[in-house]
């Protein structure tokens, strides 16, 4: 049952097969830290840990790279527009460096919450600007670059293959041309290094063989993937939104360099709708996973709701998915609970689900069989020992939840015994009333063949 993935830059389900097995190297495009992640941008991250937790299930040794972007990502893909950074510190009154060390901090915080392993290796772009250079610096060897009034530029035009993996109409895009372009040369050029503004000083800014200024966007990752990873490594994740500029970028800055597509394997989360639009933070109304556990929900049932679409899909968020989850999750874990000690996992289940995992992460169909098992017939030690199995790659960490604990005052435990005892003497009305006082005490008594049981309400 071999390992097959979509690759976005050949649009072809290809067979993984390592560079250098049993090592797998993994990079995966961070976020922008000038506000709170979103739960579509949280989406992303959830499907690049499935996939991490699939390749280590598959016997790999995964070495998983997370950039952060702190700096050089402007308003614009096209270059235009003020560093978003720069921006976000105007926003919330703090220097820009605070605001990153803020958001970075919350990021990891909402990474944790969902249970999604951490990268084996984080990278700042302010910590690796010497990097970003010497990259831009081989790039201009190679005569792929020209000088503006506002910075040093990559010329698309010298690579007959730009843009192939979104399969850009370079000569449309020519030909069509409405925006602004300054003295760029081409509509797909894009900067490598923009020169601090003459009337302001920025409050990140560095020294370069070009003057004084800041790293674009794209030769961020460029450089920290070659970095930690080479010049050409087994698999470049990112969100969907990222196929038509960021990544072409970051292949035509290691094409020009060092020969490579960068990457051997290009995989794309697709977005997360809100009443059926992009949800992004531009549009400035954004959900956070701060807003779910506001309204109550454990950040684990926006895991599942996550894992019950592929990540290749378009998915549509609502609270009344989110009430179907948390139900879901409830009963998984209640029933991996009563199941007791683990025994051992079903050989069948288990390659069933391998199966299913291993079809370029077949999430949904994987979640299917967890269920498939809770409501079989196999003995519970079985039932547990298989459903783990497939919670090393689902990541759920149902091998873990327990019932909370309900301490019971112990008035509450006098109103039960009182209405045990008019139960016993038929006189119903009281015991009508007593339930009455028992759940404005915040309790709900339920009537069991073991007795009374008490919930909180």
């Amino acid at each position: 049952m071999p390992l097959h993935l979509y690759d976005t830059y050949t649009r072809s389900l290809r067979e993984f097969e390592p560079l250098h097995p049993p090592a797998v190297g993994l990079y995966a495009c961070g976020l922008t830290v000038y506000d709170y992640a979103h739960i579509g941008n949280l989406r992303t991250y959830i499907f690049e840990d499935v996939l991490r937790r699939t390749l280590e299930y598959n016997g790999y040794q995964v070495t998983h790279v997370q950039n952060i972007t702190d700096v050089g990502h402007l308003v614009s893909d096209a270059d235009t527009g003020e560093d978003k950074m720069e921006k976000g510190s105007r926003r919330a009154g703090k220097s820009a460096w605070e605001i990153a060390a803020l958001y970075t901090a919350a990021f990891k915080e909402n990474l944790d919450q969902l249970n999604i392993l951490e990268p084996h290796i984080w990278c700042k772009a302010t910590e690796h600007v010497a990097e970003q250079i010497a990259l831009i610096q081989c790039i201009e060897a190679a005569g792929y670059t020209y000088r503006t009034a506002d910075g040093l530029y990559f010329d698309t035009s010298l690579l007959p293959d730009y843009g192939h993996m979104a399969r850009l109409d370079v000569e449309g895009l020519e030909a069509g041309a409405r925006v602004e372009m300054g003295e760029k040369r081409h509509p797909t050029d894009f900067a490598l290094w923009k020169f601090s503004p003459p009337d302001r000083q920025r409050q990140m800014e560095w020294e370069s063989p070009w003057g004084v200024g800041f790293p674009g966007w794209h030769i961020e990752c460029s450089a920290m993937a070659i970095e930690y990873l080479g010049p050409f490594f087994d698999i470049h994740c990112g969100g969907e939104d990222h196929i038509s500029v960021h990544h072409p970028n970051e292949i035509a800055q290691t094409q020009a360099c060092h020969g490579t597509r960068l990457a051997n394997f290009w995989l794309h989360g697709y977005f997360l709708q809100l009443s059926g639009e992009k949800m992004a933070k531009s549009a400035g109304e954004f959900l956070r996973l701060q807003t779910i556990l506001d309204r109550g929900y454990d950040p684990l049932v926006y895991r599942i709701y996550c894992l019950g679409a592929h990540y290749r899909s378009k998915m549509n968020f609502s609270w009344e998915g989110m009430d179907a989850a948390a139900t879901a999750l409830n009963r998984l874990r209640s029933a991996v609970y009563e199941w007791g000690k683990p025994g051992l996992a079903d050989v069948a289940y288990v390659d069933r689900f391998r199966e299913a995992i291993n079809d370029d992460l077949n999430a949904p169909k994987a979640l299917a069989l967890a269920w498939e098992v809770a409501k079989g017939d196999l003995p519970p030690p079985v039932k547990k020992g298989t459903v783990l199995e497939l919670d090393k790659v689902l990541g759920l960490d149902l091998g873990t939840w327990t019932p909370e604990t309900v301490v019971v005052p112990e008035e509450v435990k006098a109103l039960v015994r009182a209405r045990e005892a008019a139960r016993a003497e038929k006189r119903w009305q009281d015991a009508d009333r007593l339930r009455e006082e028992i759940a404005t005490a915040g309790f709900q008594v339920r009537d069991t063949a073991g007795g009374p049981e008490l919930t909180p309400v």
